[in-house]
C-alpha cells in the first residue's frame, strides 16, 4: 500500500471553517508540530498506566509508536488515531498481581493481555464480515453518543484526583492560556494551542519554583504512608499518598537517564486464571473503539461505520504485538481525538510523525524523562479541555441524530451509565475481579438500552383475541397484566 498525502492548499494554515482531511497534510514542518502535539497529548497516560500496572513505561511508549503505524496501515489511513496504553486492563492486572511477587507475574500479565488482544482482533474480524449493519443494531446513535460522552467525561476523575490537585493555580492559568490561544490567535499557532499551553505551563512552573519556592501537594505514587506514618506499598491497607514539599519541575530523572538504551523486554507466559481476569476488558475496548470511530466520523464528516471492524481488529493486532515483547495493551486514544477536535487537523501524516517520535523516545530514555517531567498541574489545565471536548462530541451525535430523551428507554440507561462512569463507581464481581468507571458505565448503557428496548417493544405488541392460544402469545388478560415495560 502506498503512503501519500495531498498538500492542503498552500500547506499553511487552512482558512477558518476548513479542515485538513486524513489523506491531506500541511507542510512538513507544520505536520511535525502537530505530530509533536499528539505525542505530548498521549504521553502522560501512555507513560503512567504501565507504571501503575508494573510494566516498563519506556517500552510502552516505544511500542505505542509501532502499534500506531500498524494501525494506520491496517485501516488504510482512513481513521486517524493514536494507539496508547489502555487503562481498561488496570483492574484485571491488579487482581493478577495481588499477593504474588511482581517478577513472577510479569509474564502472566502480558500473556493474559496478549490473549485478550487476540480475542479483540477476532471480534473486529467478525464485525467486519457482518458489516456496518451490526454496528447500527448494537450501537445506535443514543448508545454511541453515550459511549463517546462517558469516555470523555468519565476521565474527569483523572483531572480532579490526579493532575489538578498537584498545582491548582498552574492548572487554572494553563487552561485559561489555552482558551485565549484558541480564540485570539489565528493561523497555525491557534491550531497548536494544546502544545503551546504545555510549553507555557512548563515555563510558568519553572519560574514559580524560583520565585515562590516549592509547593506542598500530593504526587501520585510517591510518599505513600500507612496509618502509623510508615512507608507502605500502594496495594497495602490504609496506604495513602501524603502531601509534601517538592519542586514543580524536577529534572533529576532527566539527568540520570541515558541518551540511548533499549527498554526492558520479556516473553509472555500464559495462565488461565490470569487470562479470565482481563478478558472482560475486551467488551469495554469494543465499545471504546466504536465510540472513537463515531467521534472521528462526526468531526471529519465521513461515514466511517464500515471501518469499525477493521479498527477493532487493528487495535487487537496492536495489543498482540506490544504484549508479545512485554509491552502494555493498546487502545485508540481519546486525548488525541481531543487534539483533532481542537485543531481540526485530521491528517494521518501527523500520526506517523507522532509514532516515529514515540519510537525514538522509547530508545532515548532521556527525552522520555523530559516529557514525563511535565508538571501535573500543567497536565490538569490541558486535559480538562481535551476530555471536555470529547464528552461534548457525544452530545453532538445525539443532536445531529435527534435522539429523543423523552423516551425513558433512551434516558434511563444513558443517565445511569454516565453517572457510573463519572463517579467512577466501583462494582466488585468477586474478590479478584471488579467493574468500574468507563467499563461499568459502557456495559450498563449498552445492555440496559437493549434490554429496555426489547421489553418496550414486547409491551407494545397488540394483545391477541380472547380465544387466542398459548402459541399465539397467551391470553389477552396476560398481555394486559404485563403493562407497559417503561416507567
Amino acid at each position: 500500500m502506498a503512503i501519500g498525502w495531498k498538500l492542503h492548499g498552500d500547506g499553511k494554515t487552512p482558512p477558518p471553517g476548513e479542515v485538513v482531511g486524513p489523506d491531506e497534510r500541511l507542510s512538513w514542518p507544520r505536520t511535525a508540530g502537530i505530530g509533536a502535539q499528539h505525542v505530548v497529548a498521549m504521553f502522560g497516560a501512555t507513560f503512567v498506566f504501565p507504571l501503575v500496572m508494573g510494566l516498563d513505561p519506556n517500552l510502552a511508549v516505544m511500542m505505542s509508536g509501532v502499534a500506531t503505524i500498524l494501525f494506520l496501515l491496517i485501516v488504510q489511513g482512513k481513521v486517524p488515531s493514536y494507539l496508547g496504553t489502555s487503562a481498561s486492563f488496570v483492574g484485571g492486572v491488579f487482581a493478577i498481581r495481588a499477593g504474588v511477587d511482581t517478577a513472577q507475574t510479569d509474564g502472566w500479565v502480558t500473556g493474559a493481555i496478549l490473549v485478550a488482544g487476540v480475542v479483540l482482533a477476532l471480534s473486529g474480524l467478525l464485525i467486519h464480515v457482518l458489516g456496518p449493519r451490526i454496528i447500527h443494531a448494537v450501537f445506535p446513535p443514543v448508545v454511541t453518543g453515550a459511549v463517546v460522552m462517558l469516555i470523555g467525561f468519565g476521565l474527569a476523575f483523572v483531572v480532579a484526583d490526579t493532575y489538578w490537585p498537584q498545582d491548582h493555580w498552574v492548572a487554572l492559568l494553563t487552561m485559561v492560556f489555552v482558551f485565549l490561544v484558541m480564540v485570539l490567535l489565528r493561523g497555525f499557532l491557534g491550531r497548536i494551542a494544546i502544545l503551546l499551553g504545555l510549553v507555557f505551563g512548563f515555563a510558568l512552573s519553572w519560574l514559580l519554583d524560583r520565585a515562590a519556592g516549592q509547593i506542598t501537594s500530593v504526587l501520585p505514587g510517591q510518599n505513600l504512608l500507612d496509618a502509623s506514618g510508615k512507608a507502605c506499598a500502594p496495594e497495602g491497607p490504609y496506604c495513602v499518598a501524603t502531601a509534601f514539599p517538592h519542586d514543580r519541575v524536577s529534572f533529576a530523572a532527566v539527568e540520570g537517564a541515558d541518551w540511548f538504551g533499549l527498554p526492558q523486554m520479556h516473553a509472555p507466559d500464559f495462565k488461565m486464571s490470569a487470562i479470565l481476569l482481563v478478558l472482560p476488558a475486551v467488551i469495554a475496548l469494543i465499545a471504546e473503539n466504536t465510540g472513537h470511530v463515531k467521534a472521528v466520523g462526526e468531526m471529519t464528516g465521513a461515514d466511517l461505520d464500515p471501518m469499525v471492524g477493521r479498527t477493532i481488529f487493528a487495535d487487537g493486532v496492536g495489543t498482540v504485538v506490544t504484549s508479545s515483547v512485554g509491552g502494555s495493551p493498546t487502545t485508540t486514544y481519546a486525548e488525541n481525538i481531543g487534539v483533532m477536535a481542537a485543531t481540526r487537523i485530521y491528517s494521518t501524516a501527523a500520526y506517523y510523525v507522532a509514532a516515529l517520535i514515540a519510537i525514538l523516545f522509547g530508545l532515548c530514555p532521556k527525552f522520555g524523562a523530559l516529557v514525563a517531567a511535565t508538571p501535573g498541574g500543567v497536565l490538569g489545565g490541558v486535559t480538562v479541555i481535551l476530555y471536555g471536548m470529547i464528552g461534548l462530541l457525544g452530545a453532538k451525535i445525539w443532536i445531529e441524530n435527534r435522539v429523543d430523551f423523552a423516551d425513558p428507554v433512551n434516558m434511563v440507561p444513558v443517565g445511569a451509565g454516565i453517572i457510573l462512569a463519572l463517579g467512577p463507581v466501583v462494582h466488585p464481581i468477586s474478590d479478584d475481579f471488579r467493574l468500574e468507571g468507563i467499563a461499568l458505565g459502557t456495559i450498563v448503557v449498552l445492555a440496559g438500552y437493549h434490554l429496555l428496548r426489547g421489553l418496550s417493544r414486547r409491551s407494545q405488541e397488540p394483545a391477541p383475541p380472547s380465544g387466542g392460544t398459548a402459541a399465539a402469545g397467551g391470553t389477552g388478560g396476560e398481555a394486559v397484566a404485563g403493562g407497559d415495560a417503561r416507567p
